[in-house]
């Protein structure tokens, strides 16, 4: 018999009858081909000398680590929720830590340290990020990484999950013009993580497109923390002017927001409409319901799990930055300007 040239996968699997992805399956070794379906593409292989240079049998992926910056928020629940899925039914472990040292958003060392000697497989990096050398020591122990809304802007080489802030943003400021407010306030995020930078961005955009001017004391910055939600409301109610409405940035900071303005027997939405941002569970059960932007933290923590687990298979990622849709859930902590005669209009304040 003639011996053939070496023959690229897509002849192998248009002569096996089968998808090119079907004979990468058998080249990796993966246990989701049928036995007959296996045993006449590895003939096929043999007899057009294919050299499988990645047929290796597929790995067990024993354990991943998932780091957050906060762990103690509803907000890292969710994610926690999206990445046990996913690990459960791979029988992948998970450990979770959180972020310690100087930096804000960085593991220190001693993570890194401890992360070689557990031997883990891979890393979710949730709301942080890596330095460089912490970068090259992962990929120097061949431990991919993925990154769960990253606190920088994405290096195009770390695979990441995040949502779309910005027109989240835009969508809630936009739903408060649209009820006829137009002293709208805002309390964003710090102002070095991505996402929060996103969302001011948004509502700048949507003031601006509609005209509306965004009054000095407006724009206040918090840390995504109920606490500071309160400090940054009672701020907004000290001004000559209050705003008629206030976006916060972050559910929890408008449960902060919440707590301001019946300290100050203020009412919700009577005297100032409230949208916050993350549809936590909590935001339903708030009294008013609180209107809200979904950020989908458990479906992007599970995407963001099974690129992890391709990436450690040695599969290819179809893409290596993916954003989820964010968008507004309308309840009742909001209503039109005119529907409550009490508050204050531009023209009076």
């Amino acid at each position: 018999m003639t011996r053939h040239s070496r023959a690229t996968m897509a002849e192998i699997a248009a002569e096996a009858g089968v998808s090119v992805p079907t004979v990468s399956k058998v080249l990796n070794g993966r246990r989701d081909v049928a036995p007959a379906t296996r045993e006449r593409v590895e003939e096929l292989l043999r007899r057009r000398s294919y050299l499988p240079r990645r047929a290796v049998p597929a790995r067990t992926v024993g354990l991943i680590d998932v780091v957050f910056v906060d762990l103690g928020s509803p907000w890292a629940m969710q994610i926690l929720a999206g990445v046990e899925e996913v690990a459960h039914h791979a029988g992948t472990g998970v450990v979770v830590s959180a972020v310690h040292g100087r930096s804000r958003t960085a593991p220190d060392r001693r993570w890194l340290e401890n992360l070689a000697a557990r031997r883990s497989d891979g890393v979710l990096l949730v709301l942080s990020e890596l330095s460089a050398d912490q970068r090259a020591m992962l990929a120097g122990h061949g431990i991919p990484v993925v990154v769960v809304d990253p606190a920088g802007q994405p290096d195009p080489s770390v695979p990441s999950v995040g949502a779309t802030n910005w027109t989240g943003a835009l969508t809630a400021t936009e739903h408060l013009i649209g009820l006829g407010h137009r002293r709208i306030a805002v309390i964003g995020g710090p102002g070095d993580v991505l996402c929060s930078r996103a969302r001011l961005d948004g509502f700048r955009a949507a003031m601006h497109a509609a005209g509306l001017e965004i009054p000095a004391g407006y724009e206040r910055t918090g840390d995504f923390t109920s606490p500071t939600g309160y400090r940054e409301t009672l701020a907004l109610l000290d001004l000559p002017s209050p705003p008629t409405a206030i976006f916060a940035c972050a559910d929890e900071m408008a449960r902060g927001a919440y707590e301001a303005l019946h300290e100050r027997g203020l009412r919700v939405p009577a005297d100032i409409s409230i949208v916050g941002f993350d549809d936590l569970e909590q935001a339903r059960w708030s009294i008013p319901p609180l209107t809200t932007v979904r950020q989908p933290l458990t479906e992007m923590a599970g995407l963001a799990t099974r690129m992890l687990l391709s990436l450690i298979a040695g599969e290819p990622l179809d893409s290596t930055r993916l954003e989820l849709a964010t968008p507004l859930v309308v309840r009742a902590s909001t209503a039109p300007l005119e529907m409550f005669p009490n508050t204050p209009t531009d023209a009076e304040a």
